[in-house]
């Protein structure tokens, strides 16, 4: 039977740009998405940007302009990263909207009236200077703990210690630097704590499906106040001066971002249900609806507790969420994602380098799962699986049968036959045997598995490729009609599999359907149906990455100093004399290349450090991996001195570093600084070591 399904995606805030996490969780939800559109369901999948909240406040405010003006120039740029990784949302909206302003003063009047909203003190910091209550990360102070300096007022980045902002020894406002102070004012809260919310929850959380099993067993820890966890009532409301939704009948008072924000996605759906003459309550209400959230596991906390309680509450038109679809965190050769570490993806980067946007949807279903573990980008096996998957194995079957069917055919097709006696005509009968596997795989979220089953298939078809040889067959005039029935075999195989992979790949499915005479939109019953019998010549699909971009996808943007660097270099280069030439005619002659003030040598931060592990680089001659101590920290460095050093050698040996090198991605790693090195015209690198009593750590001034 046809479902109705309105699909959303976590709101992704709107002080910045997407970054690849969000790129991950909307490629995932696509992929869902485009599944059930292919099978004939009515899907509206939509999203928003989530506008309000102090920090866009003060950001604006810190650019002299509106926060309207903020999220606006935010949203303007959103359509590049949606259009470009093929992102098929029906309807883009923001939760500073009039629908958005409606329907949150509506829950909280319905909320008001179940008697689930009261009001009680609350004392908090207040900024004399900005005028204004300040959230903890807004505090700052000597740790009550360690005391560590500039700590934030909820908990110690040095020791881990949690603790409230009142603890904080000598604390400042880390907008103004002003010390605040405690005053009191009057809160708004949801009463979750109340018996009818915690019954509710308990029998929403247990329906069966309705969430992951690892992400309901947290929500009942919640809910039973198991460990540290216990469920509290939850403060709904923030003071002016505040950038979000006021609150009704109570002057100076704002809804709490995350009251509105979810909200947003029922927002955003009335908005695109005006525009599409869609009943927005009629469609809520519908009892074959079905309301599905694609969120993060930071964000469980709120949309397995506050949100269905929310809903459920507020009564009809308003449905709770049949799923919530929970997924882990996106890493980077196993790190956190960390700009400064060099470990960052920058979505619009990899669009810009040219990178297809169909690589990256394939490389992230290929690594998905149904259940809330992290997925990690790979770079080197980002290159492999994408060139061998995609090039060698799909592509691969039309570009090794296209042409013969073109050229010696007309382009026309023999009808599938399972019968007759050619290795590939087995093919088709496998597809058939796995399709319900592969659709109940994309159901369930399993893309990886969905990947694997439909890669397995293409392993099959191109190892009875190899034994049939068409490239053979077509020397030989006696075994045309072999070569008709090879390659016809062939072209079916690429249509089914172009059907399989249309939900990950949905502009290279596009061209090939153009090529094999397939109805658009691609339907999943097509798989089943009688092909056309007639082709266009093949045109070239998918290219191979390139590993250079890889490496530049994790370089850093060009600093001002880089690029007058670079324009010195070049115009060196255009009168005869190049920097490399400058730098040699400066050795022998025992000068100097050219002077540099005080200044810019304040910026290296070079550090005392000891080798605690090195190794060799397997797959580089030149390469070793050290690992340094830096007194509280380590640091991984490749370092191009295995000519000159045996690893073992080096263990223990105190060697100058520079500290604050921006990281750098390397085909073997992170290198996150340099080992400081002499050498001259002749051969041999020497290390540079500190007198003794240095210890790692230690600054060289």
């Amino acid at each position: 039977m046809p479902r109705k399904l309105f699909v959303t995606t976590a709101l992704p805030y709107a002080n910045g740009a997407f970054h690849i996490g969000h790129i991950m969780e909307y490629i995932q939800a696509d992929v869902w998405v485009r599944f059930q559109r292919m099978q004939g369901h009515e899907v509206h999948f939509v999203g928003a940007d989530d506008a309000h909240g102090a920090p866009i406040m003060l950001k604006a405010e810190s650019e002299g302009i509106t926060p309207q003006e903020l999220v606006a120039r935010i949203a303007a740029d959103r359509p590049r990263y949606l259009q470009g990784f093929h992102l098929s949302f029906d309807h883009w909206h923001s939760t500073d909207s009039p629908e958005n302003v409606e329907l949150s003063q509506d829950i909280y009047r319905r909320l008001k009236a179940a008697g689930l909203i009261d009001s009680r003190p609350v004392e908090q910091f207040f900024d004399p200077v900005k005028g204004m209550f300040l959230a903890d990360r807004y505090i700052k102070g000597e740790c009550p703990k360690c005391h560590a300096k500039d700590q934030y007022g909820d908990a110690c980045e040095v020791c881990g210690s949690v603790y409230a902002p009142t603890e904080l020894i000598e604390p400042y406002s880390a907008l103004s630097g002003a010390r605040p102070e405690l005053r009191t004012s009057e809160h708004f809260f949801f009463r979750l704590s109340d018996p009818r919310c915690v019954q509710f929850l308990k029998s929403w959380i247990d329906s069966p499906g309705r969430l992951q099993p690892q992400v309901a067993n947290k929500a009942r820890e919640w809910l039973e106040g198991k460990g540290d966890q216990h469920l509290a009532d939850w403060d709904i409301s923030r003071d002016a001066p505040y950038f979000g939704i006021p609150i009704p009948d109570a002057p100076g008072k704002y809804f709490y971002v995350w009251l509105d924000a979810p909200i947003g996605y029922l927002a955003s759906f009335k908005s695109y249900c005006a525009k599409r003459g869609i009943d927005f309550e009629g469609f809520l209400q519908a009892p074959d609806t079905e309301q599905i959230h694609f969120i993060g596991k930071d964000i469980i906390y709120f949309h397995t507790l506050f949100w269905p309680a929310m809903l459920h509450f507020a009564g009809p038109p308003y449905r709770v969420p049949d799923h919530v679809f929970v997924h882990g965190f996106i890493t980077v050769s196993g790190e956190k994602m960390s700009k400064s570490r060099g470990t960052g993806i920058s979505p619009l980067r990899y669009l810009e380098l040219g990178m297809n946007p169909e690589w990256l949807r394939y490389y992230i279903a290929a690594k998905l799962n149904g259940r809330v573990e992290d997925l990690d980008f790979n770079p080197d096996d980002f290159v492999a699986r994408v060139n061998s998957d995609l090039v060698g194995k799909y592509v691969n079957i039309a570009s090794r049968a296209a042409g013969f069917i073109t050229k010696r055919f007309d382009g026309k097709l023999l009808p599938p036959d399972a019968g007759r006696p050619v290795a590939t005509a087995q093919w088709t009968t496998l597809a058939l045997e796995a399709e319900p596997r592969i659709r109940d795989f994309y159901e369930e979220r399993e893309f990886g598995r969905a990947v694997r089953e439909i890669m397995e298939l293409a392993d099959r078809m191109n190892e009875a490729i190899d034994r049939e040889k068409p490239w053979e067959l077509a020397k030989d005039p006696a075994q045309t009609e072999r070569l008709h029935q090879v390659c016809s075999d062939c072209i079916h195989a690429f249509r089914q599999l172009t059907l399989f992979l249309a939900p990950i790949l949905p502009k290279t499915a596009e061209r090939a359907a153009d090529m094999l005479g397939l109805a658009t939109p691609l339907r999943w019953s097509q798989l089943r149906e009688d092909p056309p019998l007639v082709i266009k010549p093949y045109q070239h699909l998918i290219q191979r990455v390139d590993p250079k971009q890889v490496d530049a996808l994790f370089e850093p943007p060009e600093s001002a100093a880089g690029k007058a660097g670079a324009a010195k270099a070049s115009a060196a280069a255009s009168t005869g004399q190049t920097k490399k030439a400058q730098n040699a005619v400066a050795s022998k002659e025992g000068t100097v290349d050219e002077f540099i003030s005080i200044d810019d040598f304040a910026k290296l931060d070079l550090r005392i450090a000891k080798v605690v592990q090195a190794e060799a680089v397997e797959g580089s001659d030149k390469l070793l991996k050290l690992t340094l101590d830096l007194g509280t920290q380590q640091r991984t460095v490749f370092s191009g001195i295995r000519s000159a050093y045996a690893p073992q050698d080096l263990v223990g040996r105190l060697v100058l570093m520079v500290a604050n090198l921006a990281p750098r991605k390397m085909r073997f790693g992170v290198s996150e600084g340099m080992v400081l090195c002499a050498s001259g015209e002749g051969p041999g690198i020497y290390l540079l070591s500190p007198d003794s009593g240095a210890t790692p750590g230690m600054k060289v001034t």
